[in-house]
């Protein structure tokens, strides 16, 4: 089976299918369609399907023109909500999302229903792959018994793997071909196959089992949360004291060793950092372990927007007015600069946060049009139009996302104040008495 699978691996008679076709799934098909692979994707979203069938994009940085190269001329890729078609693919790919409950408790019911759904078209010679971020033991603790419950065994009939996402949405320098890929499977034939199978498209890093591969993701997304909570802590510290932490940074990083830059904000934002840290947290809880230093970077990580709020407060009462009733207009509402994404951006919280403070409130993101419902927020709210909005028309404006196309000169003028969160303007050469540091 291993000997079989690989040579159809080689000669790309092979075909993919990926479940959920979102910002991991999407860049990922398009990579294995540059190297000649059939793709099949499934997702629950009619409308994306209906969109991908149609040669058209619904996420910026995958362009339609290579979209309808692949759908429309060569017909290598094509996309279904009917997940009975799963028997037809031989490698079945997930990436769903892995979000967290209202209580911080992973929510693990995207990866189980797309298992339950492989289950019932599970066949032999079938090859699955979790790529969604998840607490280390998931593949085998919780994929493996329900692909077993078929009757069929692990490296006997199909093979089972693990293979950690990398993406970051809108980053040219590297995108998904550019970044090593980390494979283990169950079986040591298994990690032969998945290492054959990524390597077609990607550099890979095999490692001894899939508990060693999720643990890397957690790893590298806890590096991250962890170091950005210690400059919000400074952040807010260095305020207090007067000091321009964005200074303090850029002094630290011109020595060559012992320091890697991180920079602070207002509140984590995107599909892991926020997230993946607390996947650990709990499942170390099965080990009477607690993860005091993971959970407080969470805690100061979260605090950020309060952070703002407060800023904000400030900022108006300095022109002797209230945020009751202030007239807010919110720069971003995307996780990070230049993407259309905006799983887990902080924009949110603090929109939320200033309609409860009872503030008038509107936004503006070139890339966002309007803001869709998601598990947390519903806002009935759509991006203003700079160009026609009087000049000092609000009270205050929040910068939350740095946006490389965003005339700031025209924030400045629109607003009676700038309260900013990200130093763009600076960045930008600007300055004004109105600007407001947060």
């Amino acid at each position: 089976m291993k000997q079989v699978l690989i040579e159809k691996i080689k000669n790309r008679s092979v075909l993919v299918g990926i479940i959920g076709l979102g910002y991991v799934g999407l860049p990922l098909a398009r990579e294995f369609l540059k190297h000649d692979f059939t793709i099949l994707g499934f997702d629950l979203d009619n409308t994306k399907i209906e969109m991908l069938n149609n040669g058209k994009s619904y996420i910026r940085h995958i362009e339609e023109d290579f979209l309808k190269k692949y759908v429309i001329h060569r017909k290598t890729f094509s996309a279904t909500s009917d997940f009975s078609r799963l028997g037809e693919v031989d490698v079945i790919l997930i990436c769903v999302p892995t979000p967290l409950d209202d209580h911080y408790n992973p929510d693990l019911s995207y990866v189980l229903n797309s298992t339950r759904a492989i289950a019932g078209k599970l066949k032999k010679g079938h090859v699955v792959v979790l790529e969604s971020t998840t607490f280390p033991g998931t593949t085998e603790e919780e994929m493996l018994p329900i692909l077993e419950s078929t009757g069929l065994k692990v490296g006997k009939d199909f093979y089972l793997g693990y293979s950690p996402e990398r993406e970051d949405p809108g980053n040219k320098e590297f995108e998904t071909g550019d970044i090593p890929k980390v494979v283990s499977a169950v079986t040591r034939d298994g990690i032969e196959v998945l290492t054959a199978l990524y390597s077609q498209i990607v550099n890979v890093v095999p490692v001894s089992s899939p508990k060693i591969a999720e643990a890397s993701k957690i790893l590298e997304n806890t590096y991250r949360a962890i170091n950005i909570a210690l400059v919000n802590e400074l952040k807010v510290i260095f305020d207090r004291m007067g000091i321009d932490v964005w200074e303090v940074i850029e002094a630290a990083r011109t020595k060559p060793f012992g320091f890697q830059a991180f920079y602070p904000g207002p509140g984590l934002g995107g599909h892991c950092i926020p997230i993946d840290p607390f996947y650990l947290t709990w499942k170390a809880k099965e080990y009477d372990i607690h993860t005091h230093f993971i959970e407080l970077a969470g805690e100061i990580n979260n605090t950020m927007p309060y952070y703002v709020i407060e800023k904000i407060m400030r900022a108006l009462n300095a022109l002797g007015r209230s945020l009751v009733g202030a007239k807010i207009l919110v720069i971003g509402a995307a996780y990070k600069p230049n993407v259309d994404d905006m799983r887990e951006s902080p924009a949110l919280k603090i929109i939320d946060l200033l309609i409860k403070e009872d503030a008038h409130v509107e936004y503006y993101d070139p890339y966002i049009p309007s803001l869709p419902k998601t598990r947390k927020f519903q806002f009935n709210l759509q991006s203003v139009d700079l160009e026609k909005i009087q000049d000092s028309e609000y009270d205050a404006a929040v910068i939350v996302t740095d946006h490389s196309n965003i005339d700031y000169q025209q924030v400045l003028k629109k607003a009676r104040i700038v309260i900013d969160t990200r130093n763009a303007l600076k960045q930008e050469g600007i300055k004004s008495e109105k600007i407001w540091k947060a």
